[in-house]
């Protein structure tokens, strides 16, 4: 029953608003049965949330969800199955971590400039002193009524030409599917229908990405509308690509992506769970 997996979900870990163990919580009660912790460059909720739940039932599948710069455009590549121990994966999510150092600093520098003090020290008390993303900076400048709400915030200050914008420096494409592979992982490009690509670059972008080993293509997304499942569930069956099925929660706050109202795969897909190197993780 395919309903029951959600392999996209975030912590306080990176960018989300539960701790490991409320996400769990979450899932168990939106009829969760198999989910994804993937945080953005970081394994560190894995632990505990392989901790919450096995205590309450659920199968836990340990990923990630890595920042790749691809064709001067910041796209986004999940890890299925990976092993967080792995020593090849952590020294690259290590140097993206450094980066993400360096422009925390540079986008509070920009707001400075733009008579938006105090912006660093605030993103770092919503960052919890771990990873320090734009959507840190997007709550604080909300909080602050510099904007109604996050989608706002990010069109006003935090995208090109605005004054918080930084341009992504990531990983390139095949570095971080290496990543992936060395940790056992299952590669997997995330929410497909939210990049600015023409249908061109889109397919030049599918194509990268499967030479480089990608086996999955999220078609159903949080983000995705139902034009968007079918649209990429043809393209993943064109490309040969298992289907992934997420909901890209980050918590309350983002109530479109709610895991209770995830809509299922269309019957044509192949479920990434059904991939021949999917270790089973379904709670007993």
């Amino acid at each position: 029953m395919q309903s029951v997996y959600d392999l996209h979900a975030h912590t306080t870990a990176s960018d989300g608003t539960l701790t490991p163990t409320a996400l769990v919580e979450t899932a168990v009660r939106c009829g969760i049965q198999v989910l994804a912790v993937t945080d953005h460059d970081i394994t560190a909720g894995l632990a505990e949330a392989q901790d919450a739940a096995t205590q309450r039932g659920v199968g836990l599948v340990p990923g990630i969800e890595i920042s790749v710069t691809w064709a001067h455009q910041t796209i986004h590549i999940v890890g299925l199955q990976i092993d967080p121990d792995c020593r090849v994966l952590q020294e690259g999510l290590a140097k993206l971590h450094a980066f993400r150092v360096w422009r925390a600093e540079e986008i509070a520098r920009r707001l400075e400039k733009a008579r938006i003090p105090g912006s660093l020290d605030a993103a770092k008390s919503y960052a919890g002193g771990k990873i320090i993303s734009r959507t840190h900076f997007a709550r604080f400048l909300v909080a602050q009524g510099y904007a109604k709400d996050m989608k706002q915030v990010f069109k006003r200050y935090l995208v090109r030409n605005k004054p918080g914008y930084v341009p992504g420096e990531w990983a390139d494409l095949e570095e971080a599917l290496q990543w992936i592979h060395q940790a056992g992982g299952l590669a997997v490009l995330a929410h497909p229908a939210r990049y600015p690509l023409s249908g061109q670059r889109l397919r030049q972008l599918l194509t990268a990405f499967r030479e480089a080993g990608g086996v999955g293509l999220e078609v159903v997304s949080g983000s995705h509308s139902q034009g968007d499942i079918l649209r990429f569930a043809e393209l993943a069956a064109h490309y040969g690509f298992y289907a992934s099925r997420g909901s890209d929660y980050h918590g309350p706050e983002n109530a479109y992506a709610d895991p209770a109202y995830l809509p299922a795969l269309p019957p044509q897909c192949r479920p990434i769970w059904t991939h021949a190197q999917w270790a089973d993780c379904t709670a007993t």
